[in-house]
């Protein structure tokens, strides 16, 4: 029996912690980091197959536009990765400004619809396992 995929969660906000337990129902080994940095070197180490993240943006950022710039570029040489943020609704122009320079697979606006979350999981676990086989 193979192993389940890991699944990275990349938390700032409390809410999206709780998913953790629909992540594990859906067959994903979950892996909670708090850090980013942390993160950076979870993924250099070994590319889990999905990462999902709380995105978000400080007018007081100096060299970046959002908590995620360095976590999304250094998963950019994983392609096998999946990566999903949640966001809040008033960054969304930053997130598109991101997105446009860095791969983000599906962004979700909080508060996330849990059937949506699901159904996206599932299918990229789907797509993960057809092409396995």
């Amino acid at each position: 029996m193979s192993a389940p995929p890991r699944l990275l969660m990349v938390n700032a906000f409390i809410g999206t912690a709780g998913y953790k337990k629909l992540y594990q129902e859906l067959g994903f080994s979950v892996v909670t980091e708090w850090s980013e940095r942390k993160a950076i070197s979870l993924v250099r180490k070994s590319p889990p197959a999905v990462i999902v993240a709380d995105f978000y943006h400080q007018t007081d950022f100096r060299d970046r536009l959002s908590n995620l710039e360095s976590l999304l570029a250094a998963v950019q040489s994983a392609p096998g990765t999946r990566i999903l943020v949640f966001y809040e609704a008033a960054h969304q122009a930053v997130l598109d400004k991101v997105s446009a320079r860095l791969r983000i697979d599906a962004a979700l606006v909080l508060p996330a619809a849990e059937d949506r979350l699901r159904t996206t999981l599932q299918a990229w676990l789907e797509n993960a396992q057809a092409s396995a086989t």
